[in-house]
């Protein structure tokens, strides 16, 4: 009997603790969300939300073993890309992200 097999494998236990992570970070980075307190800290958030969610996605996909969840994790990295992209150049063009 490996470390692969059994009632709780160890790829499973990986995916558990990986989900547990990623929780604690989609809490964190809404939280700054939430506390800011300026513009590009927001936007950074965001950013953070997306980059876990696509964590989440390929830590699902592994642990279901369905490669089709990936192709899920990277059109949302895409679409997260050009959303931080598009808000970096909101602030550029509001004149900076600073405090206040």
């Amino acid at each position: 009997m490996s470390l692969l097999e059994g009632p709780l494998s160890l790829l499973q236990v990986a995916a558990y603790v990986a989900f547990a992570a990623t929780t604690l970070a989609l809490v964190a980075a809404f939280a700054r969300v939430v506390i800011g307190p300026s513009l590009a800290d927001r936007v950074l958030a965001l950013d953070m939300i997306g980059l876990v969610s696509v964590s989440i996605i390929a830590a699902y996909a592994i642990a279901s073993g369905q490669a089709l969840f990936l192709d899920a994790a990277l059109a949302l990295a895409l679409i997260a890309f050009l959303g931080t992209v598009a808000f970096a150049r909101f602030i550029e063009w509001r004149g900076g992200g600073g405090h206040g």
